[in-house]
């Protein structure tokens, strides 16, 4: 269509018809244009049954807080919104009355760039940068996302594997029955679910000799039955609260950044700063494989995917089979 074909006000972008007029944001219009519906919307912005509230400025400091009510910020994992947080923080302590109309690519590599020495900051402010922008785009602020296509820092990343059997006896030694550090620990071994999913655990939660756990990240539901280890550290475990895994004072649950300096503590005292709490998860899903459970089995606890079960157990399933192939082997040449 042509622009004269357009009543006043609304401009033609690569994704749609906005209402543009100084001094207001945009609002993308549902409708196609020329529709009874397109006309009904166009004049309930005029009359003021949708009329966008006033802003002084387009700048980052709107955009962030336009964006923190956007359905797209609050589908977010809460753990995920807190960590996006951190980086529309820093976003707005450098560039705050910048409008963000006038960021060029250059200045999203620029910005990555001055972070070089802090490569995870640097790549994931860059993440950050790239959903912010986007959003940007679909206000109608902009036509392009100029953080799309940058290249985060490569990294070297080690592979996560399980704690080794002796450190984890280790562990269990070191952190007595009735502690948090030995019963988050027994917890995420025992169920093989994500450390955030085991801080929210209730005692509610165990039902038929079982936890009913319900997973964050992927809404799956499972019944996962408890391990005899588990079993004496829940008995040894205080009840003071609905959750399992309290705060100091028992009267919450535990957060994450407490738990992972609690155990952070014990790591630095064993030797085990290779290995992470979530590195428990590893050991749930190799203990099942080296009790010779195959992929649906290990999925039926842990709730992963097909490939992720491979992935968490490859290098067990290795020592597995290699130990089967030279087992053959020897009994090969004893026939001979």
């Amino acid at each position: 269509m042509a622009k004269r074909e357009l009543p006043k006000h609304i401009y033609k972008q690569k994704n749609g018809l906005y209402f543009q007029r100084r001094g207001w944001p945009s609002v993308k219009l549902a409708n196609e244009f020329g529709t009874p519906e397109f006309w009904m919307e166009y004049a309930d912005i005029l009359t003021g049954k949708e009329k966008p509230k006033r802003v002084t400025s387009r700048n980052f400091a709107a955009l962030v807080s336009d964006y923190r009510k956007s359905p797209r910020y609050r589908k977010l994992k809460p753990r995920t919104a807190l960590d996006y947080d951190k980086y529309l923080e820093f976003f707005l302590s450098i560039m705050g009355d910048a409008n963000p109309a006038n960021m060029k690519r250059k200045d999203v590599i620029r910005l990555r760039d001055t972070n070089a020495e802090k490569i995870y900051f640097a790549n994931y402010s860059l993440r950050v940068l790239r959903v912010l922008m986007e959003h940007c785009v679909d206000l109608g602020w902009r036509e392009t996302n100029p953080a799309k296509g940058v290249q985060e820092f490569k990294t070297e990343k080690a592979e996560r594997e399980p704690w080794p059997y002796e450190l984890l006896e280790v562990y269990r030694a070191t952190c007595a029955l009735g502690t948090r550090e030995r019963l988050v620990m027994e917890l995420c071994v025992g169920t093989g679910q994500r450390i955030g999913d085991v801080l929210e655990m209730r005692w509610s939660d165990i039902q038929e000799g079982g936890f009913v756990v319900k997973q964050n990240k992927t809404s799956k539901e499972l019944w996962v039955p408890i391990l005899p280890e588990l079993q004496a550290a829940l008995n040894a475990a205080s009840r003071h609260s609905v959750f399992i895994l309290t705060n100091e004072r028992g009267t919450n649950r535990w957060s994450y950044r407490g738990a992972s300096q609690a155990v952070r503590k014990v790591r630095e005292a064993i030797g085990a700063l290779k290995y992470d709490i979530h590195s428990w998860r590893y050991n749930a899903a190799c203990e099942l494989v080296e009790a010779g459970c195959g992929d649906d089995l290990v999925a039926s606890v842990t709730g992963q995917s097909p490939a992720m079960v491979q992935h968490y157990t490859k290098k067990v399933r290795q020592k597995i089979r290699a130990i089967q192939a030279q087992q053959k082997r020897t009994e090969q040449k004893q026939n001979v």
